[in-house]
């Protein structure tokens, strides 16, 4: 099973051996609302920067982080926007041809790697 995003958090954050008001007081942040993220109980997403700031305090990847909080990255916001029309048959071409969708990510990954 997956964790998501709040499981993440906490894990990485007991892992450091950290309490939730030692994390959010290095963060910046209220411990009520630090807790609300873990528990996946918070009102809306957390903005990209608090979402940059606990990857990199707690030494996690913060575009998976970003993406596991439902929030876009603001490079990729505008690329988004431009092409938002041929999202959906992307996506739909993805879902349905499962080697189609392996080459695209393949690709991808090794486009990171470079």
């Amino acid at each position: 099973m997956e964790q998501n995003f709040g499981q993440i958090i906490r894990q990485a954050r007991k892992d450091k051996g950290l309490s939730q008001r030692e994390l959010a007081e290095r963060l910046g942040l209220d411990f009520t609302y630090l807790s609300k993220l873990e528990n996946n109980r918070a009102d809306y997403a957390p903005k990209e920067e608090v979402i940059r700031v606990l990857a990199q305090n707690l030494e996690l990847n913060e575009e998976e982080l970003l993406f596991l909080a439902g929030r876009i990255p603001q490079q990729d916001e505008e690329f988004l926007k431009e092409n938002y029309k041929t999202m959906p048959t992307l996506f739909r071409r993805l879902r349905e041809n499962p080697e189609f969708a392996q080459r695209v990510i393949q690709e991808a990954i090794k486009g990171e790697n470079k």
